[in-house]
């Protein structure tokens, strides 16, 4: 093994809520252009890999991305249901490295910063694996009208709610050695990061594209045209 950190980009093709989200132009490059172009910008990381199984991403990356480098994805892995974890040890034999940072093309918002503190995390404290959050304080109840997180005979404020997290998916960070000897990319001693509510929106349906473009032009309002 080495020292090395790899990132790795797991895209399928075909996406069934929003059809060929992976290439679809978001702003002014095909949205899995954001992810990657941030990874390539992340002083902490060796390598950069995408595991597909588009021949429109395989092209676009050997044209815009030449250091990155492919994992085509096997027949056998291609199925909506197969689990991610299965595809992320398939990835890890075209790397050596020994610590892998995962991610996803529809988190297009996603800063440098928040990859290198999560990664910072994993080296400097004890842990055996980091992944990023959305902080949630508001009033929840589950399906039989019973409140989860809050007692309604006492109004608090929500923002002094007890806070839950969302694992927002924009990142995990995690060793060789974890995903091959347990099948998984969260251990048994995590840590969580916060990330920008804003920062980590995750493209799931339409609306969610439409929402995160918007934001992307007003931050991005020169390379928007705007």
């Amino acid at each position: 093994m080495s020292n090395k950190i790899a990132a790795l980009v797991p895209m399928r093709h075909s996406s069934e809520r929003v059809p060929g989200k992976n290439y679809r132009m978001f702003g002014d490059a095909p949205l899995f252009h954001h992810i990657i172009g941030t990874l390539l910008r992340c002083p902490s990381i060796d390598e950069v890999l995408i595991d597909t199984d588009s021949p429109i991403i395989i092209e676009q990356a050997t044209e815009h991305f030449p250091s990155v480098v492919i994992v085509e994805r096997p027949e056998a892995l291609r199925a909506g249901e197969i689990p991610m974890n299965r595809i992320i040890e398939h990835a890890l034999a075209f790397t050596n490295a020994d610590t892998i940072v995962q991610t996803h093309s529809t988190n297009p918002l996603l800063p440098v910063a928040s990859i290198e503190e999560a990664l910072r995390v994993f080296r400097d404290e004890a842990c055996d694996s980091v992944f990023t959050v959305t902080r949630l304080q508001q009033r929840l109840w589950d399906a039989h009208t019973e409140p989860l997180n809050h007692d309604p005979n006492v109004l608090l404020r929500t923002q002094d709610l007890p806070p839950l997290f969302i694992e927002n998916s924009c990142a995990f960070v995690f060793s060789r050695e974890l995903i091959t000897s347990t099948g998984s990319r969260i251990g048994s001693t995590p840590r969580m990061i916060e990330t920008d509510p804003t920062d980590s929106l995750d493209i799931d349906e339409e609306s969610d594209f439409i929402i995160a473009e918007s934001v992307w032009k007003m931050r991005n309002p020169d390379a928007a045209g705007e």
